[in-house]
């Protein structure tokens, strides 16, 4: 068999592929881009871009329930029409795929190659019959949902953040076994377009890894819009009923019957079939690709990027990897994993934006520190728009003044976010948060105040 010689060779077209590969040819190089099925990876296909524009149909539903609320007043109740729903959705969709093909085809020493890589050796790709081989190679396969080992889940339907996305009728019923953040998003989802919704969480309580009062405050936020939350599930088992699908939610309590089923038990990586072995590329126990702090494996000229190296599970992760690879690559910046600050989002409405250090993990580390709290309904804009769901917390080193992490939950909490994150990239002290101002009247100018109120952590 023939063999194509490339400069490189970026396999997966997920968010950090593409870009790393316009870069690279960009420098000159000849570059493959091999994709096994579509353009944009999870982000664009069946995650952020499609489940935050329907979250956009639900919060429209949502308003339109409460039009009453703000003096607004609607002839007949609220109906959502799922088939536009979906066919909204696809079409965000398909343009945020037309305009990632656009860009690759406009792109010189550039070759898209649609088709599944296997390895053959450490240097060689094998795909759709051709052999293609390349000094540098970059692993950018994603993941995809997780099947959890329930008893009884070979003999139900189950969809999973993929499939449900199909959706064009309403489920009558909705159980969902998983309550973190793509279960919880879901979630309220369906249950503002008029489901009955039900979560089933293993785990002591929803989003576990968040501190006590955050996920106490989204269970309560949920539970006041309809939805059923079992937490403490044990002996969470699955099986068919008639036309629908019985849940054992733990031992000891009843069933709960439901017309659909969501699994949304976390995520696996795309690594088993890529031939890693005969690469000699090393994995972890779970099939992560195991990297360094510049993205790079343990075989020379060979990296890995994105939510397989098993170092973020996000799209900004993901292209935060890029920036670090091209960076290193052609721009002699030195970068490395280390140097961000981990930031991200559960998009319920209100949503959370978390960035740095939790309380319980300030309390860990056991070294002083300040904490600020602010519930929503002393901020002026969140009263305003009648949405004062919420807090605003933040840590901060007593010794240092820097800001270790906040967590924001309420309006606009996943821009406001960024107040932080950049204060903290900046290594600045809190006290130059503090003593900006900000535009009035917006949820932003309270951060200076709740700044203002640090007091010991006990």
């Amino acid at each position: 068999m023939d063999t194509t010689s490339y400069d490189a060779i970026v396999i997966g077209a997920g968010q950090a592929g593409p870009p790393l590969a316009v870069e690279c040819a960009q420098h000159g190089l000849r570059t493959a881009l091999i994709e096994r099925v579509r353009l944009g990876g999870t982000c664009v296909n069946d995650g952020c871009i499609p489940t935050k524009t329907l979250v956009a149909s639900a919060r429209a539903a949502q308003v339109a329930r409460r039009a009453a609320e703000w003096g607004v007043q609607l002839d007949g109740g609220v109906r959502v029409d799922m088939a536009a729903v979906k066919a909204r959705k696809d079409g965000v969709v398909n343009q945020s795929r037309q305009n990632l093909q656009r860009w690759i085809d406009g792109t010189d020493k550039l070759e898209l190659i649609f088709g599944a890589a296997r390895f053959v050796d450490a240097h060689t790709v094998e795909v759709n019959g051709r052999r293609l081989r390349a000094p540098k190679i970059f692993l950018n396969v994603g993941g995809r949902a997780a099947r959890p080992p329930i008893e009884g889940m070979d003999r139900v339907p189950a969809l999973d953040n993929t499939s449900i996305l199909e959706l064009d009728r309403l489920p009558e019923h909705l159980i969902v076994i998983g309550g973190s953040y793509i279960g919880l998003e879901f979630a309220q989802m369906y249950r503002r377009f008029g489901s009955q919704v039900t979560v089933v969480e293993m785990a002591p309580r929803v989003i576990a890894r968040e501190d006590d009062e955050v996920s106490a405050a989204i269970q309560q936020i949920l539970e006041g819009e309809g939805i059923h939350v079992h937490t403490a599930s044990q002996c969470v088992a699955v099986a068919p009923r008639d036309r629908h699908i019985a849940v054992r939610t733990s031992c000891g309590r009843p069933e709960v019957e439901g017309s659909h089923l969501l699994l949304a038990t976390g995520r696996t990586p795309n690594t088993a079939d890529l031939g890693l072995d005969r690469a000699g590329i090393a994995c972890d126990e779970r099939g992560y690709v195991t990297v360094n702090e510049q993205l790079e494996t343990n075989v020379s000229g060979v990296w890995a990027l994105g939510d397989c190296n098993g170092r973020g599970a996000f799209t900004h992760t993901a292209y935060n990897d890029y920036e670090i690879v091209a960076g290193n690559l052609f721009r002699d910046e030195h970068r490395k994993l280390s140097d961000r600050i981990m930031t991200y989002a559960l998009f319920v409405d209100p949503p959370l934006g978390r960035v740095g250090l939790t309380e319980r993990e300030v309390r860990e580390r056991g070294k002083p520190a300040l904490i600020g709290r602010m519930q929503m309904t002393r901020v002026g804009r969140a009263r305003e728009a009648g949405e004062t769901q919420g807090f605003m917390k933040v840590l901060v080193d007593a010794q240092s003044r820097q800001i270790l992490g906040a967590a924001l939950l309420g309006l606009n909490a996943d821009e406001v976010i960024h107040t932080f994150v950049d204060t903290m990239a900046a290594r600045q002290p809190y006290t130059t948060l503090r003593r900006a101002m900000h535009v009035h009247p917006t949820v932003s100018e309270l951060v200076p105040t709740l700044l203002s109120d640090l007091k010991p952590l006990q």
